[in-house]
């Protein structure tokens, strides 16, 4: 009986599918995403979650628990330098899979996984949405005003550089 087995072998024997997760820890750390099947990516979830935990605390021990499992110095370096630096302050999820379209040659459920700190399509809109929260209503019809002015100062200030180099090209010829 299986009882309270939860990994998932993926069709593979222990040490193909040990292998296979080491590879694609190491691609995902050294690239920050890849594209995988869904299953594959949920099983590197688990597989690779507490190697980027244990990499926060920089030790030998670590270091050497984390080579354990991934086998490549270069990775491991990358990992304990730049990831964990990045990652230092969030308490978890260090991962996000995204589900894209099935494959074409055997319709396998294809998806997306990331180091979420990497992507700066989703940093770029949370600040954004935090200075909109700081604004008062109250204040806009002011800045409002002000801003016509801003730009016929800066529309001045950009006409008499634009006629400078005119002036020099002029003279030149002349020569």
């Amino acid at each position: 009986m299986r009882h309270g087995k939860k990994i998932n072998h993926l069709g593979r024997t222990n040490s193909h599918r040990k292998a296979m997760m080491s590879n694609m820890a190491s691609s995902l750390i050294e690239h920050k995403r890849i594209v995988t099947t869904l299953a594959k990516a949920k099983a590197l979830r688990t597989y690779v979650e507490p190697l980027i935990t244990k990499s926060k605390n920089d030790t030998t021990h670590s270091r050497r628990t984390v080579f354990s499992y991934l086998q490549n110095k270069e990775v491991v370096t990358e990992l304990f330098r730049d990831v964990a630096a990045k990652v230092a302050n969030r308490p978890g999820g260090y991962t996000r899979i995204i589900k894209l379209q099935n494959r074409l040659g055997d319709n396998a459920e294809m998806a997306l996984i990331e180091l979420v700190d990497y992507n700066e399509t989703y940093k770029s809109e949370a600040p954004a949405a935090a200075e909109k929260k700081s604004t008062r209503r109250r204040g806009s019809s002011k800045a409002k005003k002000a801003e016509p002015a801003a730009e016929t100062a800066v529309a001045t200030e950009e006409a008499p550089e634009a006629e400078a180099p005119a002036a020099d090209s002029a003279e030149e010829p002349a020569k």
